[in-house]
């Protein structure tokens, strides 16, 4: 529930109405975990997803919201904003809670203000079921945090171009023996892997014999591991629903053949050598002070530069700085940079980018 459809590309107006008619295909269909969070449409999505499930999808779904964690600045607020968000969320449990995209900083928050004991009161007390945590930041530090609790599950982003990125597949493995349930996010990598497929990719996919959409074999691709527990799609319309539950019907642990699996090896190559910033469309660094739209950016430089578009778009430069700020006008405060779960030097960014599109 992150990417949900949106009025006049404002989001913080979510389409509730596409989105309830998304949810309950979903459901009607064998959907039955449901992740939102904190900030998802600028503070929006929770109250939405309660909205839509309280009207008898509740009790056929697990209902996966996240600790809001660099708010916490006390004990107390972790019960701070749990209330909050049960409220908001209109249920009186939460059956699977994250501390949300823990890194090395916030880890050492969530130690100071004793985490272990807001969990282990929650569950025992029945606000949440299930204890978990999304994760951004080195194997390493992973390993850390799988082992230094008692954890029901972890949220890693894993996808067949982040195979070696942040927790990625030794993270995957190492929890998965440890015990932990496994959910991935980002498995099209925020959609850049599926919009605009160059045909020199889809040459690659049409070489292995099989007809697939795109996303389909993305999804195939994380599913083709048997230590992933719960796959997380953030669909924005009905049809991406239907396709995606369509894929899920087949979809199993090793299930790609070595052939297929050698035309994910070729696409990995491909792109690596065209992208310029590896930027998943999150929105953690939004809003900006100055008013730049940075995923708009770092997804248009991509697109140009895997897809030999530079000229095309940089005859729209100036419009897009009208609708999406001024790159050039980055006061280097570094709040994008704090934010951003992929830890991009997103300041150093913006200058290449803008000196990319304006030729300067």
């Amino acid at each position: 529930m992150m990417r949900l459809p949106v009025i006049d590309n404002d989001q913080a107006r979510i389409d509730e109405r596409a989105t309830r008619e998304m949810v309950e295909y979903a459901v009607a269909h064998g959907v039955n975990y449901i992740d939102t969070a904190w900030p998802y449409h600028r503070e929006q999505s929770e109250p939405v997803v309660g909205r839509i499930l309280k009207d008898g999808l509740r009790d056929k779904v697990y209902l996966a919201t996240k600790n809001p964690v660099w708010l916490v600045n006390s004990r107390a607020d972790f019960d701070k904003y749990l209330g909050e968000q049960l409220a908001k969320l209109q249920t009186d449990r939460i059956d699977m809670y994250l501390l949300h995209a823990l890194g090395k900083e916030r880890w050492s928050k969530m130690l100071e203000h004793n985490f272990a004991d807001f969990l282990d009161r929650a569950k025992a007390d029945g606000r949440i079921r299930f204890a978990g945590f999304s994760f951004h930041d080195d194997l390493a530090t992973f390993k850390t945090i799988v082992d230094a609790y008692d954890w029901d599950f972890c949220q890693i982003q894993y996808n067949f171009m982040d195979e070696r990125f942040q927790a990625g597949l030794e993270g995957l493995k190492y929890a998965a023996s440890k015990g932990l349930a496994v959910v991935v996010m980002e498995p099209l990598r925020g959609g850049r892997l599926v919009r605009n497929v160059h045909p020199d990719v889809q040459a690659i996919w049409d070489r292995t014999g099989t007809r697939r959409k795109p996303a389909d074999w993305a999804l195939r691709w994380v599913w083709n591991h048997p230590e992933v527990t719960l796959l997380l799609s953030g669909m924005g319309e009905l049809s991406q629903v239907i396709e995606n539950v369509a894929t899920a019907e087949t979809a199993a642990p090793g299930g790609l053949s070595a052939i297929e699996l050698q035309a994910f090896e070729e696409i990995k190559a491909f792109y690596r050598a065209r992208t310029m910033v590896a930027c998943t469309q999150c929105e953690y660094c939004q809003p900006c002070p100055q008013k730049i739209v940075i995923p708009h950016y770092f997804g248009t430089w991509n697109d140009a530069a895997m897809y030999g578009l530079r000229a095309d778009y940089a005859k729209n430069y100036e419009r897009m700085k009208q609708n999406f700020g001024d790159p050039a006008a980055c006061a280097e405060c570094g709040q994008c940079e704090e934010a951003c779960p992929q830890h991009l030097p997103i300041r150093k960014h913006l200058k290449e980018l803008h000196a990319y599109f304006s030729g300067e």
